[in-house]
């Protein structure tokens, strides 16, 4: 199961970015549950939603859809939405799918 735990970023200087820490299996199973969790949470963000992904220990095709479609909905809002913490299979999934350069990302 994904769980979502919002949390300010510490030492962010003003506005405080939107700190979302995902953890487990982003899967063909919690795929509906995390999209509407993020999209809900894009209601509450400051202009900057940081996704920390340290503690994601899979993610499927359907996962990286939901980050492109949210990516998307955040950016009609004027919400940039960048990742942090990417385990080395993140890191090699996101490049195999071409997506290494749609998001930003923060050490």
């Amino acid at each position: 199961m994904t769980v979502i735990d919002i949390a300010p970023l510490a030492g962010a200087t003003a506005p405080v970015p939107t700190l979302v820490r995902l953890s487990g299996n982003i899967g063909i199973f919690t795929t509906a549950q995390l999209r509407r969790r993020l999209i809900n949470t894009l209601t509450r963000s400051s202009d900057l939603l940081v996704l920390d992904l340290s503690r994601v220990t899979f993610c499927g095709a359907g996962g990286l859809g939901v980050l492109v479609g949210v990516q998307g909905r955040a950016r009609a809002q004027g919400i940039t939405l960048a990742l942090t913490g990417l385990p080395p299979f993140m890191t090699r999934l996101l490049r195999t799918a071409g997506l290494d350069h749609r998001f930003p990302i923060m050490a």
